[in-house]
This record gives structure tokens, C-alpha cells and sequence, in this order.
């Protein structure tokens, strides 16, 4: 990251959109922490509440004693999502929450059951079991993981359809334990049609395969509605996995919520009540701090606030594109979560490769490094930080806190169109000349 620009400075505070840096200046953070800071930086009833906690002298964690932090997390979640999703697992990472609920998904059919069925463009963690589960370029090296895992293209309910069929026992029956799926995926900005999701939840009905929708960033208000699949009514996966903002930027816990008829066919029994658990589980400030987190989601509106940055955002983004036709090639995106693919053209591609030979094993590295241009000059000269996502097409990444200001997003708006004028090549090469060479 440094060789790129970032984190050679030194952070002295930071607020809201913004980061205050030792030496008085000040950068717009419009990564908005990966999906972490949906609350922004130190949102002031996160603090609040966290002081509240330490200055109360509350018991953080003890497996011997009823916590009534977790209960009522558990219960506010339950109380917001539809249907019978009512419990809840509270682990401190997007990953731990998806190897949860697969575990959970394996136990419910006793492990008579052996395929797990994952996109091609899918990303649900590093840990071996859902790195494993993980199609993203950026997990190029394949560690040790999960057996029987059958890939499908994104999207595409036919092709599940037929995983689901070849995968079938001589005796007819179904060898699917669970089906993973991202509704939006926020690494390449697609999602899944409204259609496509009742047809997946019917196929997982008709089979009994539990299906698993993993919102670890785009939940708690990022794409305009609580979480993305909400905005279909009736709609219901039997496993909500979800992260990243639960903690409102300040603590590190995650969740899954099942419903409640799968969760005590797997484990409501007293010889597998143990057979899921980590040691940071329910830890009492995590979750206190989760509680207001939620509040804040509900009472401040942050579907409301996403929709009303998308009112910004969207058309902004198209301007830049119809003013720019050959630096951009498309923008995508929904809420508080936007991709600006750039058109770097073959021609643009092939400069890419001979400023910086030696890249021929990555394939995308050309379109890593023309994004990484813009990203560059975006934070050197107008102090506004982004990042591109390492998935498929490479987008440059604009996902601001949900706390972020209009004015905010017309001052990202016009760096974004000032910087685009320059011109790609332009901006490719000064920062292969600056960046890439000095460091090597």
C-alpha cells in the first residue's frame, strides 16, 4: 500500500467521512473502511456506548452466566429480519459467520449429505473452510479446504439447477447440503434478478438444501434497504450471515441468524450444544457496542441515507462516464456502493505491460494498474481516498459511509471528473514513473 500511496503518512484522528492527518491536512475516505464504517470513523454514540460499558464496569464474558447483551442482540436481530429468522451466533468475523452457518447446514443434514454449491465469482472469507468457498482472483492460491465444493456461474439458476442434478445420489436423492449465495456481490458489483432468488429459494425448498445468503458487506443499510434481499418481499434464506458494520467500526463481531426450525433439528440438543463456539463469542462490549449500532442503523435511517446517496452518486457517476467515454467504460452500483470500471483498451493494456514487465502470470494486472493510477492521483492531489476491488473486473470502488455529506459527494464527483481529464495514459504513466520505479 505504500508503494501505491497509502500509509506512509501518519493518522492523528479521524471523524466521520474524514481522516485528520499529523500534519494538518485532511483526506476524504470514500472506501468507507471496506463496508466496516457504514457509521463512519468514531461515531459518537458508538463511543458513547462503549464508554458507557467500561465506565459501568459490565462483565465482558463468562460461559457460566447469562449474557444479557447477546439476548438482547439476538432478539433486536430477530426482530428486524422477516419470517422465523430469530437465532442468532454472534463470532467476530465475516468468515467465522459463513463457516458457522455452513457448519450449521452440514449438522442439519447430518452429514448425509457431502457438495456445497458456490459461484465462480464468490468471496466469503480467507479462513481454509471459506477461503476454500471463495472465487475471487485475489485468493489465487489454493489452500487445503472444504471437499466437494461445486462452482457455478454467478447468477445463473440453470446452471445451479444442473450442480444440483449432477450432483444426485444413485437413489435419486440430493447430495446438496447448502447453497451459497451473495445477492449483491460487492466485489464485482453484480446481482442476482429478483425472479432468479424465489427460483434458487424454490429449488432449495423442493430439495431441502439450506440456503444461505451472505450479506457480510452489503448488510445494515449499504444498498438502500436493510439488507439487499429485503427489498423482495417474502423473500427468506434459512441462513443470514452478515458483518462488517454490525459493529458500527469500533468492535469485531459478526453474526448469523437461521431460522428457527433448522437450528433445532442441528444443534437444539444437549450432547451438540458445544459443537460451535469460539472463545470471543457474545463477548459483552462487542455486543453492547452492536446493540447501538443497530439503533442507530433503525433510528438514523441508513437504508434511507444510502438511497439518498445513490441519488448523488448514481447520476454523478454517469455524467463522469458520458464526459469521459474513454477512460470509463460502465459504472455500477446500488446505495452507498458504486464500481467506475475504466476502459483501458488494449492499446492502454499493452503500455501497462511494458512500463511494468514481469506481470504476465496476472492477467488483470494491466487493469489493476491503470485503476491504481486514478486511485493514486485522487489521493495525492485532491486528498480523497478510494480503492479498486481485486475481484474480476477490477472497478474502482466508491462506498462512503453512509454518514458522509452531499457536499461530501460533489467534491468526490468533481476530483473524479478533473482527474478523468487528464487522461488515462497520462495518469498511467506518471505513476509507474513515481510510484512503481522508485520503489523498485
Amino acid at each position: 500500500m505504500t508503494t501505491f500511496g497509502f500509509g506512509r503518512e501518519l493518522v492523528d484522528r479521524a471523524e466521520g467521512a474524514w481522516v485528520h492527518m499529523r500534519d494538518g491536512s485532511r483526506v476524504l475516505d470514500m472506501s468507507g473502511g471496506v463496508g466496516v464504517l457504514n457509521h463512519g470513523h468514531n461515531h459518537p454514540r458508538i463511543l458513547a456506548a462503549r464508554a458507557r460499558f467500561a465506565e459501568q464496569r459490565r462483565m465482558e464474558v463468562h460461559k457460566a452466566f447469562f449474557s444479557p447483551y447477546l439476548a438482547a442482540l439476538s432478539h433486536n436481530v430477530a426482530e428486524l429480519l422477516p419470517g422465523d429468522l430469530s437465532i442468532s451466533y454472534f463470532p467476530n468475523s465475516g468468515a467465522e459467520a459463513n463457516e458457522g452457518a455452513i457448519k450449521l447446514a452440514y449438522k442439519y443434514h447430518e452429514g448425509r449429505r457431502q457438495t456445497i454449491l458456490r459461484a465462480d465469482i464468490s468471496f466469503h472469507g480467507k479462513t481454509l473452510g471459506a477461503g476454500s468457498l471463495t472465487g475471487s482472483a485475489e485468493n489465487h492460491f489454493r489452500f487445503p479446504g472444504l471437499p466437494n465444493a461445486v462452482v457455478y456461474p454467478y447468477g445463473d439458476v440453470a446452471a445451479v439447477r444442473a450442480a444440483v442434478e449432477a450432483t444426485r445420489r444413485p437413489d435419486g436423492g440430493c447430495d446438496v447440503y447448502a447453497l451459497m449465495v451473495e445477492p449483491y456481490s460487492a466485489s464485482s458489483m453484480r446481482h442476482w434478478s429478483e425472479s432468479a432468488l424465489r427460483e434458487l429459494r424454490k429449488l432449495c425448498t423442493d430439495e431441502d438444501i439450506v440456503l444461505i445468503f451472505d450479506e457480510v458487506y452489503t448488510g445494515w443499510g449499504k444498498t438502500g434497504s436493510l439488507f439487499y434481499f429485503m427489498r423482495h418481499e417474502g423473500l427468506l434464506p434459512d441462513i443470514l450471515a452478515y458483518s462488517k458494520s454490525l459493529g458500527g467500526g469500533k468492535a469485531s463481531i459478526s453474526g448469523y441468524t437461521v431460522r428457527e426450525k433448522l437450528f433445532r433439528k442441528a444443534y437444539d440438543r444437549l450432547s451438540d450444544v458445544i459443537l460451535h463456539s469460539t472463545t470471543y463469542y457474545g463477548f459483552g462490549e462487542e455486543t453492547a457496542t452492536a446493540i447501538e449500532a443497530v439503533n442507530v442503523v433503525v433510528e438514523d435511517d441508513f437504508p434511507g441515507r444510502a438511497r439518498q446517496i445513490e441519488a448523488i452518486l448514481g447520476p454523478g457517476l454517469d455524467r463522469i462516464r458520458k464526459a469521459h467515454p474513454d477512460a470509463v467504460d460502465r459504472v455500477a452500483g446500488v446505495g452507498s456502493l458504486y464500481g467506475v470500471f475504466l476502459a483501458g483498451g488494449p492499446k492502454l493494456l499493452d503500455l501497462a505491460g511494458k512500463l511494468v514487465p514481469g506481470f504476465a502470470h496476472d492477467p488483470r494486472f494491466g487493469t489493476k494498474l491503470i485503476t491504481l493510477s486514478v486511485i493514486a492521483h485522487l489521493y495525492r492531489e485532491h486528498k480523497i481516498m478510494t480503492y479498486y476491488s481485486p475481484n474480476v473486473e477490477n472497478p474502482l470502488m466508491v462506498a462512503p459511509t453512509l454518514m458522509v455529506e452531499p457536499a461530501d459527494l460533489e467534491h468526490f464527483l468533481q476530483a473524479l471528473d478533473a482527474t478523468l481529464a487528464l487522461g488515462l495514459r497520462r495518469l498511467l504513466t506518471g505513476f509507474v514513473r513515481e510510484k512503481v520505479s522508485a520503489a523498485w
